[in-house]
């Protein structure tokens, strides 16, 4: 009995050493997740058989030190949860590695081309609006033109402008206190500059004169101010039309004015916009912290393709390794739960980062020792079994 008891002890130890020797080897993988081998004795009614691996226990829940890499499409995250990935055959594996890019039909993978899952974008809806779960699509074409809409200007026009003693010349600085260039785009997707002229016309009251591309508009606007010095009128948006650029649409503009002052001092600027924008292309994609992706374009404009999910467990542990540093899930993890990064227990992402193993070589090696010792000990135990034996044998 004794050699088999002495067995089943470097039987358990040869597992010990290969779930150890696994998690030395992968003390620098990524989302890695060391274990450990839990042993337990082992009885045939009350006669002592040995030992042998009764459960091996997952360090899920320990996370990884976050390094930085300074790319655009990996994340790491902080806190519970998983990627969600999906091959070509629609198995589904859950990862904490996450390094993006996307295929050549423009769908956000991961490192092994599996499809990341995630919410898509809802055009024009709140912020933080989930749409359908499935693949994030990426958009591969150009965003397309938008006219303006809307021009935003305010600043401080100086109460200290003296009205001038000639009508209005756009032509003739003299005629006019202040000036003020924006630009406008058409439904094409052209760039076409609005001038604004300010004109000090009475105590509190400045008149403002429109030029679109150099040529006068019929088009004015009375300013008027409080004692205060914050504008009074117009109360509402100013509808500035500006006919009808070859080719394109017509344009027109509601000038906001809100926020425009008149102090003492200096004339300034601090807002000066307008909402449209050029046709753009692609020139990249990066994640965010709420794991939403954004597509950049040359034209300035940012577009949310998708919100990446994360997926959670009742029973994080019961999930069963699988190779590609993933996981995936059984009856004793429960099935999945997914949300989007920072909702309930789910973590967050760090972004332009990635999660290293989790495992503590130190730790290891010790437990490398340990191993040695107790098979040693164990191999110990048959050869005095056998010396025991072959006294026997000699006395007979």
């Amino acid at each position: 009995m004794s050699f088999e008891i002495a067995l089943s002890g470097i039987n358990a130890v040869n597992s010990q050493l290969g779930n150890i020797s696994n998690n030395i080897a992968n003390s620098g993988t990524y989302g890695f997740k060391s274990s450990r081998d839990n042993f337990a004795s082992m009885y045939a009614g009350s006669q002592a058989t040995g030992v042998e691996v009764g459960s091996t226990t997952q360090n899920i829940g320990r996370g990884g030190s976050v390094v930085a890499t300074g790319r655009a499409l990996d994340a790491a995250i902080q806190g519970g949860g998983f990627f969600v990935t999906k091959d070509n055959n629609g198995s589904v594996a859950y990862t904490r590695v996450g390094i993006f890019n996307t295929d050549k039909d423009g769908v956000l993978v991961d490192a092994f081309g599996r499809k990341v899952q995630g919410y898509a974008a809802v055009e024009g809806a709140p912020a933080g609006t989930l749409g359908a779960l499935g693949d994030i699509q990426v958009p591969t074409g150009q965003v397309a033109a938008k006219a303006s809409s809307t021009l935003e200007y305010s600043g401080n026009l100086s109460s200290g402008w003296v009205a001038p003693a000639v009508a209005f010349d756009k032509d003739n600085p003299a005629t006019f206190n202040g000036s003020s260039v924006s630009t406008v785009f058409d439904s094409l997707g052209q760039k076409h500059s609005v001038t604004q002229y300010f004109v000090k016309t009475n105590a509190n009251e400045v008149t403002v004169h429109y030029a679109m591309n150099g040529a006068l508009l019929p088009t004015t606007a009375v300013m008027t101010f409080g004692t205060d010095g914050q504008l009074t009128a117009p109360a509402a948006p100013v509808a500035l039309p500006l006919g009808t650029p070859a080719g394109a649409a017509a344009l027109s503009v509601n000038v906001d004015y809100s926020g425009t002052s008149q102090f003492a001092g200096e004339t300034t600027s601090a807002v000066n916009s307008s909402d449209g924008y050029a046709a753009g292309t692609r020139t990249g994609l990066r994640l965010e912290e709420d794991g939403t992706v954004t597509a950049t374009y040359s034209n300035g404009e940012k577009r949310a393709v998708g919100t990446i999910a994360l997926a959670t467990f009742p029973n994080e542990n019961g999930l069963v390794a699988v190779s590609d540093t993933s996981w995936t899930e059984s009856g004793a993890s429960g099935t999945a739960l997914l949300s989007a990064p920072g909702s309930g227990n789910v973590g967050t992402l760090a972004v332009n980062a990635l999660e290293q193993s989790n495992v503590d070589l130190t730790a290891e090696l010790v437990n490398l020792m340990t191993a040695q010792r107790n098979y040693q000990a164990n191999t110990k135990v048959i050869s005095t079994e056998n010396q025991v034996i072959q006294a026997l044998m000699q006395a007979v």
